[in-house]
């Protein structure tokens, strides 16, 4: 067969392999311009940000304990977004809002049945304290219950059928049923149309210079530090080749214990400290809402890492998310393991509508559009399918979006958080905690 050759430099190269080396060579040199322009206006947003801070240092690292409250609450988010593509390869974006029904549940559970209140009715006589931490964990423990329900009624009606059809036709089916949730929610029988202002379960305290315990912050650093020195112990031994040691770095307790203290001891020493820097007293403050909202997707988030990493279910999880027909013929049950994934993204994203409606006192029909896709960017940014890659994609993003509505523009921060999302992809495409793709040989 005749093939027409050009020559270069000696070498011969068919015409149609140095047409496509032309065309690579031409969509990289694209690529890096791509690169250079998002990298120089990446370092003109590091530029605003620093002078911001060098101006003034309070306003920024109040700005940022904000942002680690709403990163915080994506992260719930998030979670289920990265163990739905893990085990079905679906981008649900439909959990935006299984997050909406959570908080419009949480606010008939407070408004409506007085169920935060439940404790006072069956002993009077109990502190007050204790009535308020009962009834807002049966808040949320009651936005997840429905929440994970409504995920498997999805999973099991609108994308069961379609599992072995192609990927566009569920990716079609899950902005539907979006629609479908967002606009029925919107109808005077279900829930409504308009903006509701959402009755928190306790009350709002904020926490400044001389009103946090010393004693509470000592805490807080004392878990840190006993849990830094005890992982490290083990991640020591676990490198001269002790397994029960590996296996005890991913211990929920001692994550909890690094997470916990750690986050909860900077939050509560930056509240609770009087710095003052040429003539300036910093005022930083943080709210109990911050701290429950830390509280709770920490130790959610443990939990989850729990159940995947080292119950029954979590091994099937993991067994599914590698080979479906292997699995099934090992005697996992797939359909229980993907719905079971759905209840627990679902729960998630429960838990997430309730933090994010004692946060900011407001739930409608629309709201779970922006913190969804939100929650979807963080997650592709720490990597869609790791877990901590979502927690840690999670707490980015919060920061981003905060530091761009207070520094930058307000009217741009969705932009602006968008864009973080055009980055990851020209740079790092497989996001932070993201296994890179294998080469083909």
């Amino acid at each position: 067969m005749d093939q027409t050759l050009e020559f270069n430099g000696g070498r011969g190269t068919p015409k149609r392999e140095h047409d496509a080396a032309l065309r690579r060579r031409d969509g990289m040199f694209l690529n890096r311009i791509s690169q250079g322009i998002f990298a120089l206006g990446g370092l003109l947003v590091l530029f605003v940000l620093g002078r911001a801070l060098w101006q003034n240092p309070s306003v920024f690292i109040q700005q940022v304990l904000n942002g680690l409250q709403l990163g915080f609450i994506y992260a719930l988010i998030a979670l289920g977004y990265t163990m739905i593509y893990g085990i079905v390869k679906l981008i649900n974006f439909a959990h935006g809002d299984v997050f909406m029904i959570g908080a419009f549940t949480s606010f008939y559970t407070i408004g409506t049945l007085e169920l935060h209140r439940w404790l006072t009715w069956v002993a009077p006589g109990v502190p007050e304290g204790l009535a308020t931490i009962v009834g807002t964990v049966t808040v949320i423990g009651m936005a997840m219950v429905v929440a994970a329900a409504v995920a498997v009624v999805i999973e099991r009606f609108a994308y069961r059928p379609l599992r072995n059809k192609p990927r566009i036709a569920a990716l079609i089916t899950a902005v539907g049923v979006s629609f479908f949730l967002e606009y029925f929610g919107a109808l005077p029988f279900a829930y409504t149309n308009n903006y509701i202002t959402y009755p928190r379960p306790f009350e709002i305290e904020v926490y400044t210079a001389g009103t946090v315990s010393p004693i509470l912050m000592a805490v807080m650093w004392g878990i840190f530090a006993i849990s830094l020195v005890v992982y490290a112990i083990f991640y020591i031994r676990g490198r001269r080749g002790d397994p029960s040691a590996q296996a005890w770095t991913r211990h929920p307790l001692l994550l909890f214990g690094l997470q916990f203290g750690g986050f909860l001891g900077v939050v509560l020493t930056l509240a609770g400290l009087q710095i003052e820097t040429d003539g300036k007293v910093w005022d930083l403050s943080a709210s109990n809402v911050t701290l429950v909202i830390m509280s709770a997707s920490i130790l959610l988030q443990v939990v989850l890492q729990y159940v995947v990493n080292s119950t029954r279910l979590g091994k099937a999880m993991r067994a599914a998310a590698y080979d479906k027909p292997a699995a099934r013929l090992m005697g996992i049950n797939v359909d229980l393991v993907i719905a079971s994934t759905f209840a627990l993204g679902g729960g998630l994203a429960g838990a997430a509508g309730v933090l994010y409606a004692t946060a900011y006192k407001q739930v409608h029909h629309l709201m779970g559009i922006i913190p969804g896709l939100k929650a979807f960017v963080a997650a592709v940014v720490g990597g869609i399918g790791s877990i901590p890659g979502a927690f840690v994609g999670s707490l980015i993003m919060g920061q981003t979006e905060v530091l761009a509505a207070g520094f930058i523009s307000t009217p741009m921060r969705d932009a602006i958080a968008f864009s973080l999302l055009i980055v990851v992809l020209l740079v790092w495409p497989q996001g932070i905690f993201g296994e890179p793709p294998a080469e083909k040989v």
